[in-house]
């Protein structure tokens, strides 16, 4: 079977949890998680959960693996705490549940970041992956960033992800 007749059996309404890494956001400041959503809802796809936590490495591997217990929740797309400052631990966090890495994602949305804002995309530690399989993604927190994986990365490519996961 070609990528063709696999894209048409991609999933269509994928249940997605948003996660908004910050220290300093609100509901009400959020702007990428409201962004992530939006285009979500607008592809389709569902809100099934969205929580806005700190960068504690503790509290996100917990909070994701609580997530993924429930059937409902086929996707987890994370914003925030890429970088490499001392405070940006969602990498190590969601790295250390990973049981598959699509090293590709974060090759090629540090590329295209490359394309958009030159040699600092080295500093993004942009991933995905799969964990008891559920997809897992982790982008940049700023609005530019997730615009660019949502609509480069993430949405033409979100419900092949859950299809090929469960098979």
């Amino acid at each position: 079977m070609g990528h063709k007749e696999h894209k048409e059996k991609a999933v269509k309404n994928v249940n997605c949890m948003v996660i908004t890494v910050s220290d300093t956001r609100t509901e009400e400041t959020d702007s990428s998680g409201k962004l992530i959503q939006t285009l979500l809802k607008e592809n389709g796809h569902i809100i099934a959960d969205y929580k806005i936590l700190q960068d504690v490495p503790v509290l996100i591997r917990d909070t994701v693996a609580e997530a993924i217990t429930g059937k409902y929740i086929q996707a987890i797309i994370i914003n925030g705490g890429t970088g490499i400052s001392k405070r940006d631990t969602t990498f190590e966090a969601v790295d250390s549940l990973l049981e598959k890495r699509l090293e590709g994602f974060g090759e090629i949305f540090r590329y295209l970041s490359f394309q958009e804002i030159g040699s600092a995309a080295i500093m993004s530690r942009a991933s995905a992956g799969v964990y008891k399989d559920k997809i897992i993604i982790s982008i940049p927190g700023s609005e530019s960033a997730v615009r660019l994986a949502m609509e480069k990365l993430i949405l033409p490519e979100l419900g092949h992800l859950i299809w090929e996961v469960n098979r």
